[in-house]
């Protein structure tokens, strides 16, 4: 077997860091590309060559891909700007879509780089109507998909299959749907969620679903995605459907707390959140509800993932599992 290196980007982040862990752990060599100054850079594990640059300055990536001769690379490009803000940023674009763009560039020049990544989102799939099966596509009209966010992932998901078409591109993309799990130093929207109910400082919750994986899992996925992957196919990465509801009963049972009490209806919700972002208008502050997180919560969120199950031999723990194991990061990390 060649002498391989897997450059991993976004490695400072909840799902990067897993991804390198999950790499060291089976006696791969990984390289870490890191926003500079981004203060989570401490906890990627310590075997892992740190490059810091930034993903919108194309030269900065140079090093990062550069290898010896007789040396293969493989590139998991995890790094993303993630918001729950519905509304236009270029900087959104600037990092996701044109950051993206560097990386094919990248790969695409450095011809020892076998096989790119690239970490897409469930976002980037247009909604179907409750009740069906939402599937891979390889190419998105952004108006079918709802959010800046999720518009911008679509965009940059849309420029690699072009290149993998057009430009000959040696890439595989994954879709992965709502992150949960321990060792998210960063403190994800979702942990964050976690640590205010099981501390009591959520009386209220909205009444939705939502699909969530464990991290390690999702991890796992990319790194088969890497190993095994066909070249131009995507991969969902999700899991069951679960309610708002029965997640806060598990976090309960698990930390014993008490649950969410009261479930505002969506239609309510939609309202509190529009009110709230017109307010953030004016005041300049980010909304502590947002349509675009409502959106989320309202929407048809079962994902077809036996894709992945077939040919990529991916597979979820129970989420009481993840949460138990989530929960007491907590405690050891002095959280809650």
């Amino acid at each position: 077997m060649k002498n391989v290196i897997y450059l991993v980007t976004g490695a400072a982040g909840f799902l990067g860091s897993n991804v390198c862990a999950q790499l060291l752990e089976r006696g791969d060599k990984v390289r870490a590309f890191v926003l500079e100054g981004d203060k989570a850079a401490k906890y990627i594990p310590r075997d892992v060559e740190i490059f810091y640059g930034n993903l919108c300055d194309k030269s900065s990536l140079e090093s990062f891909f550069a290898v010896a001769d007789g040396v293969e690379t493989i590139c998991i490009h995890v790094a993303s700007m993630v918001t729950v803000n519905p509304y236009y940023r270029k900087l959104l674009l600037d990092v996701n879509v044109g950051g993206t763009a560097n990386i094919v560039d990248m790969c695409l020049e450095h011809k020892e780089c076998r096989k790119l990544v690239y970490v897409s989102s469930t976002g980037a799939i247009p909604e179907l109507p409750h009740g069906e099966w939402i599937k891979e596509v390889k190419e998105v009209n952004l108006d079918e998909v709802v959010g800046w966010y999720s518009k911008s992932k679509a965009m940059a998901t849309n420029n690699v299959y072009t290149a993998i078409m057009e430009r000959g591109l040696k890439a595989c993309v994954v879709y992965p749907t709502g992150i949960m799990g321990p060792n998210d130093y960063s403190i994800s929207e979702t942990t964050s969620t976690i640590i205010k109910i099981i501390k009591g400082e959520m009386p209220i919750g909205i009444d939705g679903s939502f699909n969530m994986v464990d991290v390690r899992d999702l991890a796992a996925g990319c790194i088969a995605a890497a190993d095994n992957g066909r070249i131009g196919e995507g991969y969902i990465l999700g899991n069951e459907v679960i309610r708002f509801r029965t997640l806060s009963r598990i976090i309960a049972q698990e930390a014993g707390c008490k649950p969410v009490k009261f479930f505002l209806p969506i239609f309510f919700a939609e309202m509190i959140a529009k009110f709230m972002e017109r307010r953030a208008a004016k005041t300049g502050e980010m909304p502590l509800m947002t349509t675009f997180s409502v959106y989320n919560l309202k929407r048809n969120n079962r994902f077809d993932y036996s894709k992945a199950v077939k040919e990529l031999g991916y597979s979820t723990r129970p989420l009481d599992v993840t949460l138990k194991d989530q929960i007491k990061w907590l405690k050891d990390n002095g959280l809650i």
